[in-house]
């Protein structure tokens, strides 16, 4: 079948430095991750395409990833990276299209999570740039902590034209074994039609030298029971996830927390749909 890893990144540090790449736990990821390092491990695990996810908040990075689509055959798509706040947002959109490779432009993100305050996404400058996202036929991936759920909640109501995607399922404390307020948040979430999970990251916010499928499976199945299988999909996390599992085991541990009726859909259909590829 086909198989969609709708999230993994790429970085050369030549090119420009990953500041978020700090600490000792982290030092395994201070190395180039390469195009061909990413086509080695997904032609192994039988991936057929991929999503390739925007890691700096700088605009060359996007237009270097679009113009990687165009030269990859297995990469479908790009979620990039704009300026929400800038007044010429929509004009900006419509640059990054125009440029080669613009066609595989299918989303924006931007590190909420590092944002200090937990309602970013409900400023009205941020609220007006999330529509210009909406009016550009693309979709927004969330990537927050379990504080910051409500305001994307909020945000998604507001704007029920624009698909929010959340990636990560928004970072459940799986390390620590709690569940809630994360799935009581999440759960809310889930209940707006234009909100989508994405089963990914979670080996990296479990412990990294020990977690278990088992300690992952609560979380998964919140997820199943909030979104269904039509509003989840899978993404590797690669490069980060190596801090835990290789490429392979990313997706093994997919395939064993869900239901073998549900792969097609969460493996491929889900994100094919979401992000037009």
């Amino acid at each position: 079948m086909t198989v969609v890893d709708a999230h993994h990144h790429v970085w050369d540090l030549s090119v420009r430095d990953q500041d978020w790449i700090t600490g000792p736990e982290l030092a395994p990821l201070r190395r180039d991750f390469t195009m061909k390092d990413l086509e080695s491990g997904a032609r192994a695990a039988g991936v057929d395409r991929t999503v390739l996810v925007q890691t700096v908040t700088v605009p060359e990075e996007t237009a270097e990833f679009l113009a990687l689509a165009d030269e990859h055959d297995l990469i479908a798509g790009v979620v990039g990276w704009t300026d929400l706040t800038r007044p010429d947002v929509a004009e900006e959109l419509a640059r990054l299209r125009g440029l080669p490779g613009g066609r595989h432009l299918k989303g924006i993100r931007h590190q909420v999570q590092g944002e200090p305050d937990p309602e970013w996404l409900l400023r009205p400058d941020v609220r007006r740039g999330l529509a210009a996202v909406a009016d550009a036929g693309l979709v927004y991936d969330l990537v927050v902590l379990p504080r910051q759920l409500p305001a994307c909640t909020r945000a998604a109501a507001d704007l029920p034209g624009l698909t929010f995607v959340l990636d990560h399922l928004g970072k459940p404390p799986i390390a620590s074994g709690a569940l809630d307020p994360w799935a009581s948040h999440l759960r809310a979430l889930a209940a707006l039609p234009n909100t989508v999970g994405k089963l990914s990251g979670l080996v990296t916010e479990a412990d990294l030298a020990s977690w278990t499928v088992e300690d992952l499976r609560p979380y998964a199945d919140v997820a199943l029971e909030a979104f269904g299988p039509d509003r989840l999909m899978y993404g590797s996390d690669w490069p980060v996830s190596t801090l835990a599992a290789t490429y392979g085991e990313t997706l093994d541990v997919t395939r064993r927390l869900i239901d073998p009726l549900d792969h097609t859909r969460i493996l491929a259909t889900t994100a094919t749909r979401v992000y037009g590829l």
